[in-house]
């Protein structure tokens, strides 16, 4: 996997994906940026909110789960000294659908947590990583 970031000025950047897309980033006017386009670092964390839905997602359709729609809120708190890591990421999944099973929610949770995400695993070396998930019909 290839990415180029590309510095514009100030704190603004845009990043390029070998995918073809690009997202710009910025930072807070405080810092020289122009709060033009999303933090490194809240990219950082919604990647990681991506991933782990792809895996919740699939997994419950592949239980057959009649799964119409899946959120996951992430909240996250950050070293106060350098380097400013992640040290506790909160995941909240909020699936809706019909007739849904709580077991394999559960169970579809856990594979991504334990098994499956990439990034919330990754980021797990660094930080405690937490989930639950409500159900909404």
């Amino acid at each position: 996997m290839k990415t180029v970031v590309k510095w514009i000025d100030g704190m603004m950047m845009v990043g390029e994906s070998a995918s073809g897309h690009a997202i710009v980033m910025d930072g807070p006017e405080a810092l020289g940026g122009n709060n033009l386009g999303i933090r490194p670092m809240e990219m950082l964390l919604l990647g990681m909110g991506g991933c782990t839905t792809v895996d919740v997602v699939s997994t419950l359709k592949k239980m057959r789960e009649q799964v119409y729609n899946c959120r996951v809120e992430l909240s996250a708190e950050r070293a106060t000294d350098h380097p400013k890591v992640f040290t506790h990421i909160h995941m909240h999944f909020i699936i809706e659908g019909d007739h849904l099973n709580e077991k394999k929610i559960a169970k579809a949770v856990s594979l991504s947590a334990d098994k499956y995400c990439s990034a919330s695993i990754m980021l797990g070396k660094t930080a405690s990583v937490t989930h639950d998930f409500s159900i909404h019909a």
